[in-house]
């Protein structure tokens, strides 16, 4: 579903936004692991649901997480990105993590990605962070891809991941930053 590259401007994600984003994010999961687990799980997502719960999450932040969206030229919004620290377990690291990134389906190819992308790691490397990690799904080699051409490569850490009983293995990707 490649476009004209998009022209859009990146800022941070505000309460009224979470209607949009939450509906980017669950059709994005339903076109995105389609096949790759089970059908019924991704039936059942449902954005005003995932809606509530980002309302939910902006009632209590949580420190050095950041939540961004990309606006087209009429001020839709057609991505959004969040990031924060690294999260091992429950302890935070020093290093930074790309939490979540999704484009409106019709946008895939025109460049929203890469400009949320962007404005993620330039803002973990202006926080001072050296190192950038996410994990993507093992077998979502479109996401695989679109990472690896933004500068990160899989670092051999592995976790199971469980939907519905049916293992959903990721791998975990790291980009050195010059923070």
């Amino acid at each position: 579903m490649s476009g004209p590259q998009a022209r859009v401007q990146v800022r941070e994600m505000v309460l009224a936004d979470c209607d949009r984003v939450a509906l980017i994010r669950v059709r994005g999961w339903q076109s995105a692991y389609r096949g790759l687990m089970p059908q019924q799980h991704l039936d059942a997502m449902d954005p005003a649901a995932d809606a509530e719960r980002r309302r939910a999450m902006f009632a209590r932040p949580r420190e050095g997480v950041v939540n961004l969206v990309a606006e087209d030229e009429g001020g839709e919004v057609v991505g959004w990105a969040c990031h924060g620290p690294y999260r091992d377990g429950e302890v935070r690291t020093a290093d930074a993590e790309l939490y979540a990134l999704y484009v409106d389906a019709g946008r895939l190819g025109t460049g929203v990605g890469r400009t949320l992308m962007h404005e993620s790691v330039r803002r973990c490397e202006g926080a001072g962070h050296t190192r950038m990690l996410l994990w993507v799904l093992k077998d979502n080699a479109r996401a695989r891809r679109f990472y690896e051409r933004a500068g990160f490569w899989p670092d051999g850490a592995e976790e199971p991941f469980d939907v519905d009983g049916v293992a959903v293995p990721e791998v975990r990707y790291a980009r050195p930053l010059t923070g």
